[in-house]
């Protein structure tokens, strides 16, 4: 499994999560509480996909491992 690959892929995908993230901050005609709504899937998908991204790397390890002990 080619992590880097996987890793670099990601990082696109939070530069992408970031600039809607910006653009909601800045939208000067939200309040707090449409802003704060918005701002919700934006922070959850990043966190699920850094989720995947960990368990990902715990599969990739223990496949490895399991490989060297036989």
């Amino acid at each position: 499994m080619n992590i880097e690959f996987i890793e670099s892929k990601l990082k696109e995908i939070y530069t992408e999560l970031e600039k809607e993230v910006m653009e909601v901050l800045m939208d000067e005609s939200l309040d707090k509480k449409q802003t704060n709504l918005r701002m919700k899937p934006l922070s959850s998908t990043k966190q699920i996909l850094q989720n995947a991204l960990e368990s990902i790397k715990m599969v990739d390890r223990i496949s490895k491992e399991d490989r060297e002990s036989k």
